[in-house]
């Protein structure tokens, strides 16, 4: 196998990884062309973080920032009337299963002499770069929405990162980081390749809890797909190295209020977004379609779109068993709950919801469902 590289997937085109980039000269995103993947002896067992697959990365003897990210719990638990496996990747240092493209991305870019890095984001994705960031000794600047609750920049205001707030909506924060790209490297987790190499390793930690097998479905929340897509990365490696047999079926959760990504998995026509309680996802223009349908697709997979009312549901049904999570994580259990309702994931099948963030982050949106004033 040839040496890694970014690799344009539309045209084909690769670039050197010796020289940070975070999309093509033409402004495609990029991945990284295939790698070979591991074999048990290759993990690293005295480590208790993702860092346990190092060798899964292209990135040798770099010095790792990491505060424990990943080894997270994998837990059996009744879903409804059904079983399945929740993986509780809200245990992290910021709370989501962003650390994990923020810890291998910041590494690679420190390692490449990077020291003050660009962010876009009013949630998960800001504090996991803001906490990183500062784990490493890395400045951080983070762009919002002006309309953003200040609570949710707290986190990363804490960590010591700039908050720039942006007038205008989501999109118009993301063009406005854009701009401010060409002064501050932009490591940004929808379009960093490096940050999907740190969300494979789900893939990996699924294997090896699993007796290095891999499970039959996976259920994911899905707003840019940086999940969806290290699943696909990681199984797919896992294959390639011959450590299992078939590629799990990966299906996307996303709200039927903003779902571009199921909606054009399932053939329907695009509809204007609207607000959800599910707002990790609510991303209206996500930029890595085809990468997404294609990890659904190959996988043999799916989507769901899901209306408020399951999501709620399923938030206060996961809490009351202890899981207290981000409404948007608990999609995946209302995903599941109507996948077993169709017979598309039967109950034989070994499936994993994976929750994605902690409920901490989103207390707002729980007083609101138990109807308490704060």
């Amino acid at each position: 196998m040839s040496d890694p590289a970014y690799l344009d997937p539309r045209s084909g085109r690769t670039y050197p990884l010796d020289t940070p980039r975070w999309r093509g000269d033409d402004g495609a995103p990029l991945t990284l062309t295939d790698l070979p993947g591991l074999s048990p002896a290759d993990i690293v067992t005295s480590d208790r973080s993702l860092w346990r697959y190092r060798a899964a990365l292209p990135m040798k003897g770099v010095a790792p920032i990491t505060l424990g990210e990943g080894c997270t719990p994998l837990l059996e638990r009744r879903i409804g009337a059904d079983t399945a496996l929740v993986k509780c990747e809200w245990f992290m240092p910021s709370g989501s299963f962003k650390d994990r493209g923020a810890s291998v991305m910041l590494s690679q870019l420190r390692a490449q002499g990077i020291t003050s890095v660009l962010e876009d984001s009013s949630g998960n994705g800001g504090a996991a770069i803001a906490t990183y960031a500062a784990a490493g000794g890395m400045a951080s600047t983070i762009f919002v929405p002006a309309s953003t609750s200040p609570a949710k920049t707290v986190q990363a205001r804490a960590a010591g990162a700039s908050i720039t707030l942006v007038p205008g909506s989501r999109q118009d924060c993301a063009d406005a980081a854009l701009a401010e790209a060409e002064r501050i490297f932009y490591a940004s987790h929808n379009w960093q390749a490096f940050f999907l190499q740190g969300t494979k390793t789900l893939a990996y930690e699924l294997w090896e809890d699993l007796g290095f097998q891999a499970p039959d479905a996976v259920i994911v929340p899905c707003g840019a797909g940086s999940n969806v897509l290290g699943c696909y990365i990681g199984f797919s490696e896992l294959l390639r190295a011959g450590q299992i047999k078939r590629l799990p079926r990966i299906f996307a959760a996303q709200p039927a209020a903003c779902g571009p990504l199921a909606r054009a998995h399932l053939g329907l026509p695009p509809v204007a977004a609207m607000p959800t309680i599910a707002e990790g996802t609510a991303i209206a223009q996500p930029i890595r379609v085809p990468d997404v349908l294609e990890a659904l697709r190959v996988s043999q997979g799916g989507a769901v779109l899901l209306e408020e009312a399951e999501i709620i549901a399923a938030t206060r049904d996961l809490a009351h068993q202890g899981l207290y999570v981000e409404p948007t994580s608990a999609q995946v259990a209302a995903a599941f709950t109507r996948l077993r309702a169709s017979g598309e994931i039967t109950a034989a099948e070994r499936t994993v919801l994976v929750l994605t963030g902690s409920g901490l982050k989103s207390t707002q949106r729980h007083a609101e469902i138990l109807g308490v004033a704060l």
